[in-house]
């Protein structure tokens, strides 16, 4: 680890300390200040010169300042004329702006990617993207992990024989196959058709869950929308329980209450690639800060990555 050099930016802090611990490198400090003007400067306070720069900043709220903050590092890692710049970008927010689906709007996803690379990202290392065409949305090299193997971890301590894997719509169902297969469950699938941001309907669950334990898995969950209105489905099957469980926790505007105080969800499991601000009894964060160093060391080495983020 001589020859890297690892920063965090402001946006998860905590995350970027224990991939540091995990690593066995040092986390060097970042100074950020914002001028009267409000345009923010960005300092890395360790030498970059021809080292391996690895920047550690998940897009969450605030996402445009966070973003911002992440473009002034490359800019200043490219500028102290490093080796390599590799962002390490846990949640990527913009990989829901994934297609043109109205007139006229914009593909931030693609746009955002083209805006790292531009301001000096030589590879990316990301976990669970929103849609699997986002990963060729940037011009270099993206190791593209999962949190399945620590989600399959955590749920393979309980009684399974009566459970089955639920993918909240069609789009996810891949997902929840391998989850499924980890687990040795079966599968199943929410018919989905979104309206809105936080207005989507589930006319029916296709696949045996009727009496069953039920463990759904999603991408993310941010409104809770899809969830809430899943589990109304679920209802009309009489499954006995459910557990939910996603990689990216963003739980905004009360989700994570509102899709606790169902009577029927015994647990709620996420991993750590956002901050956490709510809380409850029924919460579960699992880290995924070992599988990140873990890939930012054989990145620094040269080694393979497959072995991370594969299919199992």
């Amino acid at each position: 680890m001589r020859d890297i050099a690892l920063f965090g930016g402001s946006a998860h802090p905590a995350l970027a300390q224990e991939i540091s611990e995990h690593l066995g490198a040092p986390l060097h400090p970042v100074r950020v200040q914002r001028f009267a003007n409000d345009c923010l400067e960005v300092q890395l306070q360790a030498n970059c010169r021809e080292r391996d720069v690895f920047l550690i900043q998940p897009l969450v709220q605030p996402v445009q300042e966070n973003l911002v903050e992440l473009l002034l590092m490359l800019d200043a890692a490219r500028g102290a004329s490093a080796g390599r710049t590799t962002v390490v970008l846990p949640h990527y927010a913009y990989a829901r702006s994934d297609k043109k689906d109205a007139p006229r709007i914009s593909i931030g996803g693609r746009l955002v990617a083209d805006l790292m690379v531009a301001a000096g990202a030589d590879r990316v290392l990301t976990m669970t993207l929103h849609s699997p065409q986002v990963h060729g949305f940037f011009s270099v090299p993206v190791d593209h992990l999962h949190a399945l193997r620590e989600l399959a971890g955590h749920f393979s301590t309980l009684d399974l024989s009566t459970t089955t894997v639920v993918s909240p719509d069609l789009g996810n169902a891949k997902e929840a196959a391998r989850f499924a297969r980890l687990l040795g469950v079966p599968v199943a699938a929410g018919a989905k058709q979104r309206f809105a941001d936080d207005r989507v309907a589930i006319s029916s669950v296709i696949g045996d869950v009727d009496g069953r334990d039920v463990i759904v898995l999603d991408d993310e969950i941010a409104k809770g929308s899809t969830v809430i209105e899943l589990l109304a489905r679920l209802r009309e099957h009489d499954v006995r329980s459910v557990r939910v469980a996603c990689t990216h926790g963003l739980f905004a505007a009360g989700a994570l209450k509102r899709i606790g105080d169902q009577p029927e969800v015994l647990e709620i499991v996420c991993t750590n690639t956002v901050p956490i601000h709510e809380h409850s009894d029924k919460l579960t964060v699992l880290s995924v800060a070992p599988a990140l160093a873990e890939a930012v060391r054989r990145i620094h080495n040269g080694e393979s990555v497959s072995a991370l983020f594969d299919a199992p």
